[in-house]
């Protein structure tokens, strides 16, 4: 019949913007959410105190490692950003087993080991919170760009301590990948932090 070749035409055009599509989507780049940073040196590696002791960047190779400063008695900004953090890793199922994340305290006067332990863990029992002296947590600041600063509080907080909000975000070969803003959605972070798990 004279009609069946027009119709073939049209089911063979869709097929080839179907497969074309399919392929599209397969092999683009992946757009990462967190700002990408092309670093050709490995991250710089430390090694601070944890509540079990000793914790260094190198024990996590293999995994990849989000690292945040920040500190216990924080009244807004740190609670905020763990909470987003715990339900990225919920959003990555069986996967957030390939994720370290690692909070380095800025107040080390106030945040012994311990109470670093408790905090972090409230939030997920995989988290590690990890202190060293003033010197120590300066040195490890500088080395990834992180600004903090004292300043006065109240008479209930206490001082409180103005420092970088962002998540360092370290590959699975030990080089910084990305930065998480302040407020970057648990599930952005979730799908950047799978793609990187996978690559």
């Amino acid at each position: 019949m004279a009609y069946k070749k027009p119709v073939l035409v049209l089911v063979g055009a869709l097929l080839l913007v179907a497969v074309g599509w399919w392929g599209w989507n397969r092999f683009r780049p992946y757009a990462f959410h967190g700002t990408v940073l092309q670093s050709t040196e490995p991250a710089p590696d430390f090694t601070l105190m944890s509540a079990d002791g000793p914790v260094s960047l190198r024990d996590f190779r293999g995994k990849v490692v989000m690292l945040y400063f920040g500190y216990t008695f924080c009244p807004d900004v740190c609670p905020t950003t763990l909470f987003e953090v715990q339900r990225a890793m919920e959003l990555l199922g069986d996967d957030a087993d390939q994720v370290q994340f690692i909070m380095v305290s800025v107040d080390p006067a106030r945040d012994t080991p311990e109470r670093l332990k408790e905090y972090v863990q409230y939030f997920d029992p995989r988290f590690i919170g990890v202190t060293g002296s003033e010197d120590e947590i300066a040195e490890v600041a500088t080395q990834y760009g992180i600004y903090y600063q004292k300043h006065e509080g109240t008479v209930a907080t206490g001082y409180l301590v103005d420092h970088t909000a962002s998540i360092t975000v370290v590959d699975k070969k030990g080089y910084v990948k990305l930065i998480f803003p302040y407020g970057t959605p648990a599930e952005d972070m979730a799908a950047d932090l799978k793609y990187l798990i996978s690559h």
